[in-house]
């Protein structure tokens, strides 16, 4: 994986079909990232499409993780926030093809786009993981703080209900004036 290259994504083709098939992959996995199973893959076309086009109009950032010419994973940042919020950014849609987890990928997409959200004038990064087979191991040793948990948020790619875990972290300017 050190040949690992992250960047934004385009709105072309060849990226959209990739990334739906890493988001019918995720949520044919369980994956808790809005989706029930079985995912159409038109459905998950129109949902990056659409995601792509608002990172065009600069209301969020989609990276992809490439190793040569496989999408090994993708995150998205959000940024479209009311005025009295232009301070913070948000994590959404963090997936790892199967086949890479475990490998760094998913915390080499988290750095990269607290890097962005930092370049950007962002001073406090949120998200929130599914507290069953969600991700907060992971975002516990990339320093978010785990605010709390709301039960029965949202229903399971496969049917039931998860809760969520609420994470949060101070980034760039506000991270530094609490060393």
């Amino acid at each position: 994986m050190n040949s690992l290259e992250i960047r934004a994504l385009s709105d072309d083709a060849a990226t959209i079909e990739l990334l739906a098939d890493l988001l019918i992959d995720t949520v044919g996995a369980g994956g808790s990232v809005s989706f029930m199973h079985p995912l159409a893959a038109e459905a998950a076309r129109d949902f990056w499409r659409k995601s792509l086009a608002a990172a065009a109009r600069g209301e969020r950032a989609v990276l992809g993780a490439w190793d040569g010419e496989v999408l090994a994973g993708t995150v998205t940042l959000l940024f479209d926030f009311p005025p009295n919020q232009p301070h913070r950014a948000e994590i959404a849609k963090l997936m790892t093809g199967r086949d890479r987890r475990g490998k760094g990928v998913a915390a080499r997409l988290m750095r990269a786009a607290e890097e962005l959200a930092v370049g950007k004038g962002r001073t406090l990064l949120v998200l929130d993981t599914a507290s069953e087979e969600g991700a907060a191991g992971l975002y516990e040793k990339l320093g978010f703080t785990l605010t709390g948990e709301i039960p029965d948020f949202a229903l399971k790619p496969h049917g039931g209900l998860t809760g969520t875990l609420i994470y949060w972290k101070r980034i760039g300017t506000a991270a530094l004036s609490l060393s």
